[in-house]
């Protein structure tokens, strides 16, 4: 047993006979959450013209995802408040919030004048709607990986949490597709005029069934008042700090690959390697298809194991040796099918411990405080290291001339993960084969 676990205990429950509607209304909502969010990053390249206009392309594109990384800033308060309502009065009534928001905001994207309709107010605006995506996309996490946690036994935890981060990589994959497929149907021209808002709208039309499902969905299993309270950032930092400053070191890698590696590398494929657009966003359509298939598989095999741990060892160690000879076929002329295997092969690697890593997580806070917990992991996580990864990325490539960027920068974010999660507290049942 890991030298950091804590025992803990947790009796095993049954599943629920309603969990089948539970998981189906949390898995597909979180999906359209996260396709929501993301949809912007396939489309930073037109949006920074449109919004963010500047005689210098490059500018365009950092002040694009800048916005793209402004959405990130939103996200803890999100989680606070979100998170708080799942614990409090349940995780369906955090979830269903959560949903809302991400509808509204991704509608007005969608119905957004342009720069050179309104002037500067389009900016404003779009910040705005970014803002709003984030404070949705902060309370979502938690509520939904603690729902799904909480309708099976300790056996299948990892892998039915795991099919939250396969929703994401369901909803990468079908964000770049309809991104790959108007830029192939449409002419340039169309796709700058009108072409660049049917993600959105496809997304706004979506969103209200995600609602649905949700809002009748059945109601999870009360949490005592008395057990609830209040939970503050300030409580759970006081109670839980070492989980979470360790739970959000450990969000580097994860948060860096996805951001870098399937919704940056579009962008990185076009401006830096000079990449056909569609081949570009084939290869993030075909990275969250990697995803949605190999989180499921390497939970599956994480729940069979004595530690959360192990694999997310394997993995990490597997991503830090594999980074820079990935970059460097990228770099050094491999052939448009090649860069695509290489890519792909990648993300099978680095991105797929969703579900072993958040029941890891969920497990050291109470569950009177796991929604808000994760929540908060994952959201200053993904702040500090993912959101804005990408705009980091490209300045630093742009500035320095040096494409091999974003091997270095993924290498030193696998570097501090695999610090925290040595240190992270992982809890233990009393009976030593279930956690708690």
């Amino acid at each position: 047993m890991n030298a950091n676990a804590l025992t803990h205990h947790e009796p095993d429950r049954t599943k629920h006979p309603t969990s089948t509607r539970i998981i189906v209304a949390t898995v597909i909502g979180n999906g359209f959450v996260a396709y929501d969010f993301t949809v912007y990053s396939f489309s930073a390249v037109l949006i920074g013209r449109l919004f963010f206009p500047s005689h210098d392309a490059i500018a365009s594109l950092l002040l694009s995802l800048a916005t793209f990384g402004a959405g990130f800033v939103m996200r803890p308060l999100g989680a606070v408040l979100i998170g708080r309502i799942a614990d409090a009065r349940g995780r369906k009534s955090g979830m269903t919030l959560s949903l809302a928001l991400m509808t509204a905001g991704t509608w007005m994207i969608a119905c957004l004048p342009t720069h050179a309709s309104i002037g500067p107010a389009a900016t404003v605006l779009m910040v705005l709607a970014r803002l709003l995506q984030g404070l949705a996309a902060g309370g979502e996490i938690g509520p939904a990986s603690a729902a799904l946690m909480e309708s099976v036994t300790y056996g299948r935890r990892c892998f039915m949490v795991s099919w939250r981060g396969a929703s994401q990589g369901a909803a990468a994959c079908a964000a770049a597709l309809v991104g790959a497929s108007t830029t192939a149907l449409l002419t340039p021209a169309a796709m700058q005029d009108w072409g660049w808002r049917i993600p959105f709208v496809l997304g706004g039309l979506i969103g209200p069934v995600g609602w649905y499902l949700r809002r009748y969905m059945p109601t999870t299993p009360a949490i005592p008042v008395a057990q609830t309270g209040r939970t503050p950032l300030a409580r759970i930092a006081r109670k839980h700090g070492r989980a979470l400053v360790y739970g959000i070191l450990m969000m580097a890698a994860p948060s860096v690959s996805i951001y870098v590696v399937v919704f940056y590398m579009p962008s990185y494929l076009i401006q830096t390697l000079h990449r056909p657009q569609t081949i570009s966003l084939l290869t993030a359509s075909l990275s969250g298809l990697v995803i949605l298939v190999a989180t499921p598989v390497v939970a599956h095999f994480a729940d069979r194991l004595a530690s959360r741990k192990t694999l997310q060892y394997a993995s990490l160690c597997a991503a830090l040796f594999a980074a820079y000879p990935a970059f460097w076929a990228l770099t050094h002329g491999a052939a448009d099918l090649v860069a695509v295997v290489v890519i792909k092969a990648y993300v099978a690697i680095a991105v797929n411990n969703a579900g072993a890593s958040s029941v890891l997580m969920l497990e050291a806070f109470p569950k009177h405080r796991r929604a808000a917990g994760l929540s908060v992991i994952y959201s200053f996580g993904v702040v500090i290291f993912g959101g804005f990864s990408p705009l980091i990325v490209a300045w630093l490539t742009h500035a320095t001339g040096n494409p091999m960027t974003p091997a270095w920068y993924l290498l030193a974010a696998t570097g501090v993960t695999l610090f925290a999660l040595q240190r992270f507290p992982e809890r233990v049942s009393r009976s030593g084969r279930g956690r708690a």
